[in-house]
């Protein structure tokens, strides 16, 4: 009788809130922490950050903060969206970006530069830069400097450590 007690007290409630917790992990959202620089100011580095999982392509807007697999480094990356499928990106020596001949409006850049040059998105891939631009390795670099929407895990939506920078992302 204790036994029983024991375990529909302790045991069945402990391996239900495991279940949830994976489920929860596996389908709505996960935390990651922030390697490099590279999104400086909007992330820095060691920050740790709620993604939630992305299921349909249209949720994807520019200027959102992704999480994704990059397949050429090998890594789990985090950038800012730029370029949706079919855009063209053009970015100026002065680091101005353009996208479909507009001046993209930025304010969330201040560390401004790094390489130029004009990009065509394929239909099902992304364009994405770090906030960072003279100390981010993005798209412009990459061999393939485009993103499939296989690769493609979630929106950093939340800066949930260290306490003092709690809130959400922009």
């Amino acid at each position: 009788m204790r036994v029983k007690k024991i375990i529909s007290d302790y045991i069945v409630p402990i391996v239900i809130a495991f279940i949830l917790a994976m489920l929860i992990r596996q389908f709505i959202f996960y935390k990651v922490v922030v390697p490099t620089a590279s999104m400086s100011p909007t992330i820095q580095v060691n920050d740790q950050l709620i993604v939630t999982k992305v299921y349909n392509r249209n949720s994807l807007k520019r200027g959102d903060i992704v999480v994704f697999n990059s397949k050429e480094l090998n890594e789990e990356l985090i950038k800012r969206l730029i370029g949706l499928p079919n855009d063209t990106i053009s970015i100026t020596e002065s680091g101005k970006v353009y996208v479909n001949g507009k001046l993209s409006d930025q304010p969330y850049v201040v560390y401004n530069g790094g390489k130029g040059g004009t990009y065509k998105v394929p239909a099902g891939e992304y364009f994405f830069m770090g906030d960072n631009r003279v100390n981010s390795l993005d798209s412009r670099y990459w061999k393939n400097s485009y993103i499939q929407w296989s690769d493609i895990k979630g929106k950093a939506r939340f800066i949930v450590y260290p306490f003092n920078r709690i809130g959400l992302l922009k």
